[in-house]
């Protein structure tokens, strides 16, 4: 079941499975922003991850003298959330913990999605909350993919990415299984942009650890067309394509993938969000379609 908001500048579209955003729809301009989810490339849109970010050593980690088994980004992305309210303005989605997650993830847990549209600016809030009588141990993220180019008369290598602070971009490699290597790589130094183009993406996903920037524009100097994301409430950002695939994901994350290194304990894991019980956790991110 998909659900929309709309208004007189912009309609969204929101999947029940995995409260995924699927569509962001300019009427103004008449263009999606969204990636299509063509499983020529990538099947996805823009999936929720939790309750890890990025891959496991072995897929596997160590807690309370116990292993357990989680793949890559977690399950939030392929279970079925409940809506929960729905308001002219915005949709919040309701996954429960239970049987099934508490056999790889051993904590009661509320996770909701808040998606609020005002004007062309969308907003997407993750709400943790620990129902446990225990401390939890979380991470959470979120994937969105965007079409690039976003007009015909445009192509992929015209696009980049404008933060708004100036940066020495250092990437942390991504090592066999998709874990973080022991030490970054130069992107770009002195520079508040990234060029894009397929090669960039050549040695899989760009991974930021705390940047100055609180905001990035995906642009092209070939049209005025353009969005705008917010992303200063995580610490982590990824930027990442499929081989040869038109779009980009600006990957905002509070949580990062195991270190080839790490010991698999989750109590030790890099990033790792800490909730005491009855405690919620608020992070947003937002998007500006222009």
């Amino acid at each position: 079941m998909t659900f929309f908001l709309e208004n007189e500048s912009v309609k969204v579209s929101v999947r029940q499975k995995g409260a995924e955003l699927v569509s962001i729809y300019n009427k103004s301009t008449h263009l999606e922003y969204l990636w299509s989810g063509d499983p020529a490339y990538w099947a996805k849109h823009s999936p929720i991850l939790f309750p890890i970010v990025g891959a496991l050593k072995d897929n596997q980690y160590l807690y309370d003298g116990k292993s357990y088994t989680l793949s890559r980004h977690g399950f939030a992305r392929d279970m079925d959330f409940e809506l929960e309210v729905e308001s002219e303005h915005s949709l919040t989605f309701l996954l429960k913990s239970n049987a099934d997650t508490q056999a790889v993830y051993p904590f009661e847990f509320r996770l909701r999605i808040k998606y609020t549209l005002l004007e062309n600016e969308l907003s997407v809030q993750y709400q943790v909350s620990n129902h446990d009588s225990k401390e939890m141990l979380f991470s959470v993220g979120g994937h969105p993919a965007f079409r690039v180019p976003l007009t015909p008369e445009t192509q992929y290598t015209d696009y980049y990415l404008e933060f708004n602070e100036t940066e020495d971009f250092n990437r942390w490699p991504l090592a066999e299984g998709g874990l973080i290597d022991r030490e970054p790589t130069p992107v770009a130094e002195n520079t508040n942009r990234i060029a894009l183009s397929h090669e960039l993406f050549a040695q899989d996903a760009l991974v930021f650890k705390h940047l100055k920037s609180t905001s990035v524009i995906l642009k092209s100097d070939h049209t005025p067309y353009q969005l705008s994301f917010d992303f200063g409430e995580f610490p982590y950002l990824g930027i990442w394509a499929a081989p040869q695939a038109p779009f980009v994901c600006i990957e905002p994350w509070c949580g990062i993938a195991d270190s080839v290194d790490h010991d698999q304990q989750l109590a030790t894991k890099e990033g790792i969000n800490r909730l005491a019980a009855g405690e919620e956790c608020k992070r947003t991110w937002s998007v500006t379609v222009s």
